[in-house]
């Protein structure tokens, strides 16, 4: 085995898919070298590690240098002469440096750039794939390939939209490979795209910021008929089911949720995503209720959690103590699971190995400020978590992991395999 030992560490400000700074390190040992690079949320739950920011004027106050600084003059420090092998060592000794509970002294994004440079660093020192490095760390068997949540209407934030059902994507569970998948869900996404743009013009197919397009229509129905059409056309009918992110946070407001002009009560909310579940082949929601209003998400679980799957994400931010307390209120059955909401990997492992061991799904995903940095794509096959959520096949930050996973499932041949 290659020298394990961290001989240098150093950090710098990047930018990420939106044109705003973010985080990148790269971690030496006498020989090799492997870099990182960290993305940024936009609708993030209040509960998340804290992604330090420089405020000021530069960059609209989105800068990272503070966040850089700390790697390169704190962390660093602590970590050369570690084993970069080792991940939960070089994780909990960041970890207790900061020695806060979010992170909020060297930054989450200070902390999983190195975590990240490490876990690669130790794959290749090892010499052995990303994902299978993750394997050994979690004990999880590794070829399992995910079927993917592919985003290809883009509403709320992330559209800049207010009021308003964030994500509508496709899932392709009939597939018989991922490639398959693959091809199902971009083949199902063009025709979408040929319908919009014959229904609104060129207007109709613009993109938010994961891909997926933001036409001119406000009613959810609406959306998710012109998807069932898609489907249909391209000849997926029943192989191709739809999942929702509605990241109902972001519309809640003084007790109440607001979707366009139309006001809830978290019951009647739980009515109007059944009604939706009724007439649409919808397998998945996430985030259905607010962060804090576990009354309604133990609601939606009761009424849906049987049916389909119910996931939390602002709910859980990917935090042992939040899905420990989820799990005993029965206020969701599944984990999405964002590495820079906890901010190291292996609390990331934590949470994803608590799940699996209550039964749970867990679902990877990316940010909608993401990267050219593809570590998530080996992170779903070293969990064989079985489903990955990296936004519409368009966009490099976003196709970069489709890529990725192409070349792991050819890589593991005939050792790669697809949920049933």
């Amino acid at each position: 085995m290659a020298d394990s030992r961290i001989r240098k560490i150093f950090a710098k400000e990047v930018l990420d898919s939106r044109g705003n700074p973010t985080v990148a390190a790269i971690v030496s040992t006498s020989k090799l070298s492997a870099s990182a690079i960290v993305p940024s949320g936009a609708s993030t739950g209040m509960h998340e590690a804290i992604e330090l920011r420089d405020g000021g004027k530069r960059y609209n106050g989105k800068g990272v240098l503070k966040a850089v600084d700390n790697v390169n003059k704190i962390i660093a420090k602590k970590l050369v002469g570690e084993d970069c092998t080792d991940q939960q060592l070089v994780d909990n000794t960041m970890i207790e440096i900061d020695g806060t509970e979010n992170k909020a002294l060297l930054g989450a994004n200070a902390i999983l750039a190195v975590s990240m440079a490490c876990c690669r660093l130790g794959s290749a020192v090892l010499g052995v794939p990303l994902y299978q490095h993750i394997s050994n760390i979690s004990a999880r068997k590794p070829g399992l390939m995910p079927v993917p949540q592919m985003n290809v209407i883009n509403g709320g934030k992330h559209a800049g939209q207010d009021n308003d059902i964030q994500e509508h994507s496709l899932m392709p569970v009939k597939a018989k490979s991922f490639s398959e998948a693959l091809q199902m869900g971009t083949e199902t996404y063009h025709v979408l795209k040929n319908l919009l743009k014959k229904k609104f013009g060129v207007l109709g197919t613009l993109v938010g910021d994961e891909g997926g397009f933001v036409p001119p229509i406000q009613r959810i129905n609406e959306r998710l008929e012109f998807m069932t059409k898609a489907i249909s056309e391209a000849g997926y009918k029943r192989k191709i089911k739809l999942a929702l992110d509605c990241a109902a946070s972001e519309f809640y407001k003084n007790g109440k949720y607001v979707i366009n002009n139309s006001e809830f009560s978290s019951g009647e909310l739980v009515d109007f995503y059944k009604a939706l579940c009724r007439k649409f082949d919808i397998i998945s929601i996430e985030d259905g209720m607010a962060e804090d209003d576990w009354v309604g998400w133990v609601e939606l679980t009761r009424e849906l959690g049987k049916k389909i799957q119910i996931i939390g994400d602002d709910l859980l931010v990917t935090n042992t103590r939040r899905i420990k307390q989820a799990m005993h209120a029965k206020a969701c059955n599944s984990l999405l699971l964002k590495v820079n909401q906890i901010g190291t990997v292996t609390e990331a492992v934590e949470a994803a190995k608590l799940s699996f061991n209550n039964e749970w799904s867990v679902v990877v995903s990316h940010r909608s400020g993401e990267t050219e940095d593809a570590f998530i794509a080996d992170l779903v096959v070293g969990l064989a978590a079985g489903q990955s959520k990296f936004g519409a096949p368009a966009r490099s930050e976003r196709t970069a992991k489709y890529n990725r996973l192409l070349a792991i499932e050819q890589e593991l041949g005939s050792k790669s395999s697809y949920p049933k």
